[in-house]
């Protein structure tokens, strides 16, 4: 069943967007569960579908059978192109730690999914505009770098306003968030398969007549942890830490 595809954006009254599902095979099912009971008449996903989980083939494969429009995340483009962990990485100096193993996964997931499906995330566009609503996967012109929840209103507002949306949707950061700041609101959907706000439940956004709420879906964390260790991916120890704590966390 296709669900949330079907209907043009023009005549959509509820709209969900998923993001960030990092491969959680497990979590993406409990929001695809969860999203025909809420049934959105469009649903929008917002990048890093495949790389660091242990289903990257089942979440590309499903997302293209069910038909969603989304964007390209930072995670896709370092599937497609490598050299950009290199060059985001040599203006993060802390970040220098954990590349080996980003890098391992990476090729891992790369080689899991095959020419096809990279190219598929390859011709993903940067950004989603419908009328009244804009979607990054992170801050206009920029995969990598995204504001936190703690951010400023100027700072949100210097960096979503040139959208020219009065609804700014990103994910990203693995962190939900709603600030109306007028004229502007902006939203962070979360992450559906690797949340970092200390609540290990998959975060979606849902959008009744624009007016934005965030989704927490239950899911079997156990089952998660047991196909990661089966899976094969390199560093599957610490996605599973991330999992189960809800926060980043070093290899």
């Amino acid at each position: 069943m296709k669900i949330g595809a079907e209907i043009p954006y023009a005549e959509a009254v509820r709209i969900a967007i998923v993001s960030d599902i990092h491969g959680n095979g497990t979590a993406f099912e409990a929001v695809v569960a969860d999203l025909r009971q809420t049934a959105p008449d469009l649903i929008l996903h917002g990048g890093d579908l495949a790389d660091g989980g242990s289903s990257p083939v089942e979440i590309v494969d499903r997302i293209r059978d069910l038909g969603w429009p989304g964007v390209v995340g930072n995670t896709d483009e370092l599937l497609f192109r490598p050299e950009s962990l290199t060059e985001f990485s040599a203006t993060v100096p802390a970040m220098q730690a954990i590349v080996p193993a980003i890098e391992a996964m990476a090729t891992w997931t790369r080689e899991a999914l095959g020419n096809a499906r990279v190219d598929w995330l390859r011709a993903l566009p940067p950004m989603q505009r419908r009328d009244g609503l804009a979607l990054v996967h992170a801050s206009p012109g920029n995969l990598w770098r995204a504001p936190a929840p703690e951010a400023s209103n100027d700072e949100l507002s210097s960096i979503y306003q040139p959208l020219e949306s009065p609804l700014a949707i990103y994910g990203h950061i693995h962190r939900p968030y709603i600030r109306n700041l007028g004229t502007l609101t902006i939203a962070n959907s979360g992450s559906a398969g690797l949340s970092y706000d200390g609540d290990r439940r998959a975060s979606y956004l849902l959008l009744d007549n624009g007016a934005p709420t965030i989704r927490r879906v239950e899911y079997d964390f156990d089952r998660e942890l047991k196909a990661l260790a089966a899976c094969g991916i390199p560093y599957a120890g610490w996605v599973a830490k991330m999992i189960d704590a809800a926060r980043p966390q070093m290899p």
